[in-house]
């Protein structure tokens, strides 16, 4: 095992990985930029290294300081939560050039699965099913003209770097192609430094079902179920729930056990995600996220799994410690994003916490970094905590969830608590009644 592990990121994700560092004995090293000097995983940690200014190009995305503070401080091995450098394939490179590990996948998996058109490919070939669509980048409009009429309208126009709904736009008929393909092209040159983007088929309801995976970068892996990530605003997750309500057990299993095999095949090591637009019975691969999800506290809910300890296990040479035949499933867990945001026009909300009471009892967790007189800096994602509620069954636990909702205090800023709480008692929501376009439709409405 690592003797000593320096977190790169920061936030509730930053305390996460130090918890479950401290109860494997490894040493902790935290890295923070001035603006989070008084972060809470910084005052835990048993070293910290101040790695720039608050913009995170200048810290958090600088990678020889944070290399810098590797070398400093000893740490043979970086965890990089998810976000920021968690996916850059040049900085796991650059580790294993210094001989430091970079726990998560090789830099070969990152590239593959960062890249949507070779990410598609190498899914097909590892047996996973897709959606129909261009076999790789598309420039030509009348090339775009053709895919689109042999794969059928309405076509979306996808990014082949970066993700959270940038570079993507949707065509409903032959008319709207070209302009779709010029702004789905100038977006994802912006945001990414690419501007090659593909076509697929546009699904009209689907599910947003994504499958947590594990691999010991030996041929071995497994599945650990599902999650039914549906509920977004904007292309970004707002609830996760396991099991997905949509599925029976034949279908989880059934594509489970495909991702499973797919992660044995690829060889890879470490956590993963797979990610499915899910309709009719069907799934269709979306993307592989090569790293620890926000939601993955919704998985170790339902296996009794802890994900963390088992990238530190993997990373670090020791394998996993379960088979497939050891993933259980136990009831059933939500997970809501709590962002210091307005609750109906989600604009920023930045500030000091006054006051602060998160919820407790049996299965409830609350994984956040801040505390009460914390100043939330307005330099970073908005996210400053995650309620993750278990029950035995899903009515219970959306009762818990209630209940929970409404012991959970945070004065001084808004957030987005009073959006669950009316949520929580929506109808459509406690059927399990929804789609991807749920909650857009929902909140235009509201």
């Amino acid at each position: 095992m690592f003797n000593k592990v320096l977190i790169a990121n920061r936030g509730e994700i930053a305390l996460r990985i130090l918890r479950a560092c401290k109860e494997l004995g490894i040493q902790t090293v935290a890295v923070h930029s001035t603006a989070d000097a008084e972060a809470m995983h910084v005052r835990l940690a048993d070293e910290s290294v101040c790695i720039g200014p608050p913009a995170a190009r200048d810290s958090y995305l600088n990678m020889h300081e944070i290399l810098a503070a590797c070398e400093i401080t000893g740490a043979d091995a970086i965890h990089p939560g998810y976000g920021f450098l968690s996916e850059n394939a040049k900085f796991a490179e650059i580790l294993e050039a210094h001989n430091i590990t970079f726990i998560g996948p090789s830099a070969e998996h990152i590239r593959i699965m960062g890249d949507k058109i070779a990410a598609k490919k190498t899914a097909k070939e590892l047996g996973i099913p897709v959606v129909p669509g261009s076999e790789g980048a598309v420039v030509d409009p009348v090339e775009a003209k053709k895919i689109a009429a042999d794969i059928g309208y309405p076509v979306l126009i996808k990014a082949a770097s970066g993700g959270g709904g940038r570079g993507m736009k949707v065509a409903m008929t032959e008319a709207d192609i070209v302009e779709a393909l010029h702004t789905a092209r100038s977006e994802a040159g912006a945001a990414f430094g690419d501007d090659a983007v593909y076509i697929e088929k546009y699904l009209s309801k689907p599910r947003h079902i994504e499958i947590q995976v594990l691999g010991d970068g030996k041929g071995g892996g497994v599945h650990l179920w599902e999650r039914d990530c549906s509920l977004q605003r904007r292309h970004q997750k707002v609830w996760e729930e396991a099991v997905s309500p949509a599925l029976d057990d034949k279908a989880r299993r059934r594509i489970g056990d495909i991702c499973a095999k797919a992660v044995q095949g690829l060889g890879y090591s470490g956590a993963g995600t797979v990610e499915f637009l899910y309709e009719d019975d069907e799934f269709y691969f979306i993307e592989m996220n090569t790293r620890l999800q926000v939601e993955h506290p919704v998985t170790e809910m339902i296996t009794r799994i802890d994900l963390v300890n088992e990238q530190l296990r993997v990373a670090s040479g020791n394998g996993m410690s379960f088979e497939q035949s050891d993933v259980q499933l136990f009831g059933h867990a939500i997970e809501c994003r709590i962002n210091a945001e307005h609750p109906e026009t989600f604009v920023p909300s930045p500030g000091t916490i006054q006051y602060y009471h998160p919820p407790g009892g049996l299965g409830v967790r609350v994984d956040s970094g801040v505390y009460q007189g914390y100043v939330i800096p307005p330099h970073y994602d908005s996210l400053i905590g995650k309620l993750i509620v278990h029950g035995r069954t899903r009515p219970e636990c959306l009762m818990r969830l209630r209940r929970s909702l409404d012991e959970f205090v945070v004065d001084g800023i808004e957030t987005t608590l009073p959006l669950f709480r009316k949520l929580v008692a929506n109808e459509d929501i406690q059927k399990g009644d929804y789609d991807i376009h749920w909650l857009e439709n929902y909140l235009a409405k509201s």
